[in-house]
């Protein structure tokens, strides 16, 4: 599996774009909200991708966030919602806008991004609230801080793993905000917060 590819953007093509990757050339699809971020041609980026594998075609998509590969791969796992529509609807809105209508069970809103009837609205409403919660709550280097393990990345990543286990979001977020942050990395504060929890 492809997980993430960094190279020079060759050609910029929505929804299509070429990265050369140490003399490979990669065609990748991505949502416009990757676009938006995408360099010059020529420039250097770091994407993350997933591959979906077809009977007739093999095809690499491109994400600028972690957020935005892990929201395409649990819209895939709708009924009724393909690469196509997963797609348009990262396109259309960032994930939290997307979580937003979730929670507010906006379906009319979903229903004006290409491709979303009514009743894959209302689909999405029902499979996704659940799975945001993990999407949501997982860090994301480029968006916070690259990844170095500061004391708010430290908890970001305790939470991501309480949820991971099953724990809801809120439950996650106060088991981490009971204990003391300071000086601990997230591995500690795991291993504390499910000792308390279990205690």
């Amino acid at each position: 599996m492809i997980g993430r590819l960094q190279g020079d953007v060759i050609e910029k093509h929505p929804p299509y774009l070429l990265l050369d990757v140490q003399g490979v050339g990669y065609e990748l699809e991505a949502p416009m909200s990757t676009f938006y971020e995408l360099p010059d041609p020529g420039e250097s980026v770091v994407l993350y991708t997933h591959l979906l594998v077809r009977e007739d075609a093999q095809i690499l998509y491109a994400f600028k966030h972690l957020q935005d590969r892990a929201l395409f791969r649990d819209l895939l796992k709708v009924s009724g919602v393909g690469a196509k529509i997963a797609l348009a609807i990262l396109s259309g809105m960032d994930v939290r806008a997307f979580a937003g209508c979730i929670d507010r069970g906006d379906s009319d809103a979903l229903m004006r991004l290409p491709g979303v009837g009514r009743k894959t609205a209302e689909r999405l409403v029902v499979e996704m609230r659940d799975r945001l919660q993990q999407i949501t709550a997982e860090p994301d280097p480029d968006r916070d801080g690259q990844g170095e393990e500061g004391p708010g990345n430290a908890v970001k990543d305790a939470v991501s793993a309480l949820v991971t286990l099953g724990y809801s979001l809120k439950d996650a977020r106060r088991m981490v905000g009971e204990l003391d942050t300071q000086g601990q990395n997230s591995e500690d504060l795991i291993r504390l917060a499910l000792k308390t929890r279990l205690s």
